[in-house]
């Protein structure tokens, strides 16, 4: 939950919950948003449902009806539609508004039983969210990391609060997940440590790197997994539901090692020709790995005795040595 837009709300919780999916659990995704955002992500035809999370909160339909079980593999939708933006106004007099969801939620858990359930909120803190809030037991905060990542967060925090003690007293703030981290700028890591120093162990260790193929991966209407199972954005996403898990993570894929640098310059073997990862510190992205595959490193004595490496193409090496070898089988 973040009352402000574009942090990566719905982005975390669809593949998050594909990743926990992935993992052999059993998870339940909720839309809450009139935008529906999270219905369209996973290529659900909006305009053709017959009932959705509206009818469950406005007309007391049961949850199972509106649920659209396994629509990945563990992976179950409760969607929404346009209808659900009337569900505010209709609401403002309804008794016990703020615990709809829940009502709605318990029986079916009964009968469905789900390791977890996300609810994909609106950005902003109305009936929607407050229902939200009370169905919970832990609130995950996709924070992004630019300027404006910890404003109105005092706000956010202040209705937790209250929603703890007037409502759900099992809620809590469990997990606040960096997101849109861009490796490349300094902001990025200055904003990511102000974040640690408000939040400190709440902070995921993982974080959400931006990524192109996360950002297409909507428009096809798949998860990053089934999108790009090799983007940083499905490791990022598959490090995350591990740690939620409390697995520890697995090692970073060549790829990845490749692009940051120092991870690669650990598992570099000894030797006059190194693989050329160790020199390319840094995110470069698939170019800069792909890059780095044609490049060796030779020692070359200098006149002054010290050695320096040098970098040559494996194509430029290529041509030294079959000239060599000429000159070796003409002298012979």
């Amino acid at each position: 939950m973040n009352q402000k837009g574009g942090v990566g709300k719905t982005t975390v919780t669809v593949n998050l919950g594909a990743a926990l999916a992935r993992l052999g659990k059993e998870v339940l995704l909720v839309d809450l948003d009139p935008q529906a955002n999270l219905s369209i992500h996973l290529n659900v035809a909006i305009h053709e449902l017959t009932c959705s999370i509206y009818d469950v909160l406005v007309a007391q339909m049961e949850l199972a009806e509106v649920v659209l079980p396994r629509l990945r593999t563990r992976l179950s939708l409760a969607p929404a539609n346009i209808d659900l933006s009337g569900a505010e106004v209709e609401l403002v007099n309804a008794v016990g508004r703020e615990t709809l969801l829940r009502d709605a939620l318990v029986p079916y858990l009964r009968d469905h039983p789900c390791d977890f359930v996300f609810f994909d909120c609106p950005p902003s803190l109305g009936i929607l969210s407050l229902n939200a809030l009370a169905a919970s037991r832990e609130v995950f905060i996709p924070i992004q990391t630019e300027f404006f990542a910890l404003q109105g967060l005092a706000k956010l925090l202040g209705v937790i609060e209250l929603i703890t003690k007037r409502l759900n007293r099992d809620l809590r703030l469990s997990r606040v997940i960096p997101t849109l981290y861009d490796t490349r700028t300094v902001l990025s890591k200055e904003v990511l440590a102000d974040i640690k120093a408000h939040f400190g162990d709440m902070v995921t260790t993982a974080k959400i790197r931006k990524n192109v193929r996360l950002a297409e991966a909507p428009s096809h209407g798949k998860t990053i997994f089934e999108y790009d199972a090799a983007s940083t954005g499905s490791e990022d996403f598959t490090a995350l539901a591990q740690e939620i898990l409390g697995r520890k993570n697995a090692p970073p894929s060549r790829r990845r090692a490749a692009r940051e640098g120092p991870a690669a310059q650990a598992a570099t073997p000894p030797g006059d020709i190194a693989p050329a990862a160790e020199a390319v510190p840094g995110n470069g992205g698939h170019a800069a790995a792909v890059k780095a595959q044609s490049l060796v490193f030779l020692k070359r004595r200098h006149k002054n005795g010290h050695d320096a490496r040098v970098r040559v193409s494996r194509r430029r090496m290529r041509q030294v040595l079959a000239r060599g070898a000429a000159a070796r089988a003409v002298r012979a």
